[in-house]
């Protein structure tokens, strides 16, 4: 039998969407990071982030927004935002229950594209 996807262990798509909406209300209360979402299409951007975080959580779901690089580029993100976005992303996953392996898995899938969205 396969083992289960972390996608399929957190509880599918709900659980997915729980935390995409944890993960934004913290978000959007960061002062440091409230300026990056001023002019953003928040329905929009919740459901990019629903696609792209059940892709990366192995979920029966293609992610059909742009890269990383082309998605945030012109934005001016920094290492700071940047950590402070990794930490609230963190924060949701422990809020809705994600086991702490999964927790490690999706953030060290996130680390490895700062480097496509973060500006010098």
């Amino acid at each position: 039998m396969a083992s289960q996807s972390i996608f399929e262990r957190i509880g599918g798509r709900d659980a997915v969407e729980a935390v995409v909406s944890d993960f934004y209300d913290r978000v959007l209360d960061d002062p440091v990071l409230e300026p990056y979402f001023e002019d953003t299409d928040m329905q929009d951007l919740y459901s990019h982030q629903v696609q792209f975080i059940s892709a990366v959580a192995g979920g029966p779901v293609n992610y059909d927004g742009d890269d990383m690089a082309t998605a945030h580029d012109g934005m001016g993100i920094t290492e700071e935002a940047f950590g402070h976005v990794a930490d609230h992303l963190e924060a949701a996953l422990r809020e809705n229950d994600v086991p702490d392996d999964d927790i490690a898995a999706i953030l060290t899938d996130v680390a490895a594209m700062e480097d496509d969205i973060v500006e010098a």
